[in-house]
């Protein structure tokens, strides 16, 4: 039995909270977010020097924060600085802005929220969770998370096993099943196998694709996975006569009971579309796909009403 909301036609993941209009993970992203009813919010996921689960996009600090002045001596040798090297008690004193260039200090997405402006800090998924719980309980709403294992074999080599500990916190807050209002997602198919079969998660998987190559493995995957998260240009053939077509990736996988939630739908970066609804019924109806993580939840949201979807 699934839970009821992946149940819908249409779900709707607010990608890194509503990251359109405020940085990426910050507890105020994912408050606006919450209040644009999205089906889910999430999580990206990094150790901590002591072990503490970060929401944080990367393994990396420098092009979200202000580590390179606060902590410049805390670098590696490739220039870069990395979350794993800080305690959560450091990375509290951190400052959050707006992705930028770390070379250049260019902001990734210009008309976004101003750089370094407000003050915005890191926080655990512990302290994420308990928001969104508590917003539920307020509200009467039921919004689920979406918690991504960021670079398993990273946290290995650095002697860290970050999908137990994560595993135990989602446990602990009462998602184990997937009946439970979580969907667990990595780009690492080994990982992703061994939380079903070795570790013996009941929770609703993903299985995220950033490679062509992987698309053809969809047989495999759905030996443990529940569904896909491809990008989704793997989904798009080709553009004729303002028509597109597409590869057999939704079909293939439906066929095989997966979901397919693609990545990412941006407003202010459209690709080949000529406009942001072009893009949702591309995706959305012509595609046919079952939901998608998007930077502006809203208009993906106001989309789908309007459709009749959601």
């Amino acid at each position: 039995m699934y839970n009821l909301k992946l149940m819908k036609s249409k779900i709707v993941i607010a990608h890194r909270g509503a990251s359109g209009y405020l940085p990426e993970h910050t507890l105020e992203a994912k408050a606006m977010a919450y209040a644009m009813n999205p089906d889910f919010i999430e999580q990206d996921l990094v150790l901590s020097k002591d072990d503490v689960p970060i929401v944080i996009h990367d393994i990396y600090l420098d092009d979200v924060t202000d580590v390179a002045t606060k902590f410049a001596d805390r670098k590696r040798i490739d220039n870069r600085f990395y979350v794993i090297d800080f305690t959560f008690d450091e990375l509290k004193k951190l400052k959050v802005t707006e992705r930028f260039n770390p070379k250049t200090g260019e902001q990734v997405y210009p008309n976004r929220f101003p750089i370094w402006k407000g003050n915005f800090k890191l926080h655990s998924l512990q302290e994420e969770i308990e928001f969104i719980q508590g917003l539920n309980k307020s509200t009467g709403k039921n919004i689920g998370i979406y918690p991504e294992i960021k670079e398993p074999n990273f946290h290995q080599k650095e002697g860290k096993n970050l999908t137990k500990i994560v595993l135990k916190i989602l446990a602990d807050y009462g998602y184990k099943t997937k009946q439970d209002n979580c969907i667990l997602q990595c780009f690492d198919a080994k990982e992703l196998e061994k939380i079903r079969k070795e570790l013996k998660s009941d929770l609703f998987l993903i299985q995220l694709i950033e490679f062509e190559k992987e698309t053809k493995q969809l047989t495999h995957f759905a030996t443990f996975a529940d569904g896909i998260g491809p990008w989704y240009k793997q989904i798009l053939s080709e553009k004729t006569d303002g028509k597109f077509s597409f590869t057999s990736l939704v079909s293939d996988a439906h066929k095989l009971g997966l979901k397919v939630h693609p990545y990412t739908f941006r407003a202010d970066d459209l690709g080949e579309f000529s406009s942001f609804e072009e893009m949702m019924q591309t995706l959305f109806i012509d595609a046919k796909i079952d939901g998608g993580f998007t930077d502006f939840p809203d208009k993906v949201i106001s989309f789908l009403k309007k459709k009749k979807l959601y």
